[in-house]
């Protein structure tokens, strides 16, 4: 499957997150911290992009970062790439550092920036074994800066956040804040496996959908948005354009090839649109094997390469769905 295609304009806010090939540690202690802080400072200056937040956490970290010329691929290409070159001169290694691309979730700002800042910042205590007894001890994340127990370092903007707040005791507003939890909300959008690459409200992704990605097709604006469905959700839009029934389509059919193609673009679709995995779709069609689904799906791609018709079906069905969801 492509790549989703990165979302890029002025003045966007992105959630930032990279991790180490193989879970493995990319920060050994306070030099490596220090000298990724020092790039991420280099990477702003540079680049003029704006650090809202940060959190370090041995082998992965977060970022929330605003940019005003909409170069997040260039920022990101240097703090992985000049990082992992001085990590390697660290360690006396070489070969890559991180386990790949980046994953940059674009922010609602106005919705979800100031909830969005509150799951970074409580990284160190979320985890099974909480990494300190008090957030505001844990030293390579922005929160102690937010809450006024250290000087924040040069790359960190606070005052957005702090407006967002609305508190006139910022320190003790934010710290409260902070320690109410995560809300449900953005727990939930952080569960999913595959984490959309949007986190907005309807609006937002209306927005993005009509205004940023105008050029693309469904089905590639669909891997952009990653809308909220389920595979019943799925099937339900699928059988109400064929004109059948949703429990009938979830049965296996031995007729001919026409009789099972909205069953076939449904098991399509929920790959697609509800991020299920293979098994998890044959399971819901009651088909005994996996592989089967994987078949079935490669057939629908071949068929939209041969067959234009057929194309535009599965992408109207496509755009149908994710307006609904959306």
């Amino acid at each position: 499957m492509p790549r989703p295609q990165r979302i890029e304009y002025e003045n966007a806010f992105y959630h930032v997150m990279n991790r180490g090939r193989e879970r493995h540690t990319i920060f050994h202690g306070d030099e490596y911290y220090l000298c990724f802080l020092e790039t991420l400072t280099q990477a702003q200056l540079r680049f003029k992009c704006i650090v809202h937040a940060y959190c370090l956490m041995g082998n992965h970290y977060h970022l929330l970062i605003e940019t005003p010329n909409a170069n997040l691929g260039r920022v990101m290409r240097h703090i992985n790439g000049v990082y992992t070159q001085r990590y390697n001169r660290l360690r006396l290694t070489d070969g890559p550092l991180f386990r790949g691309r980046y994953k940059a979730i674009l922010i609602d700002h106005d919705a979800y920036l100031l909830q969005l800042s509150r799951y970074i910042h409580r990284n160190p205590i979320e985890t099974k074994e909480p990494l300190v007894a008090r957030l505001e001890d844990y030293p390579w994340s922005s929160y102690p800066a937010y809450i006024g127990k250290v000087k924040p370092t040069d790359v960190l903007e606070r005052e957005t956040i702090y407006k967002m707040l609305g508190h006139k005791q910022q320190y003790k507003g934010y710290s409260d804040f902070v320690m109410q939890g995560i809300d449900k909300e953005t727990e939930m959008f952080h569960r999913k496996g595959n984490m959309a690459a949007i986190f907005g409200d309807k609006a937002f992704k209306e927005w993005v959908y009509e205004e940023l990605l105008p050029e693309l097709g469904a089905e590639r604006k669909s891997r952009v948005v990653q809308p909220d469905l389920t595979m019943q959700q799925v099937t339900d839009g699928v059988a109400a354009y064929y004109k059948t029934n949703t429990k009938d389509m979830l049965k296996i059919s031995r007729g001919p090839q026409t009789e099972n193609e909205a069953r076939k673009i449904a098991m399509y679709l929920c790959q697609e649109l509800a991020a299920a995995k293979l098994k998890e779709i044959a399971d819901y069609f009651n088909l005994s094997h996996a592989g089967s689904v994987s078949f079935i799906t490669h057939q629908i791609r071949q068929k939209k390469r041969v067959n234009k018709r057929f194309r535009r079906t599965v992408e109207g069905l496509i755009k149908s769905l994710i307006n609904q969801a959306t």
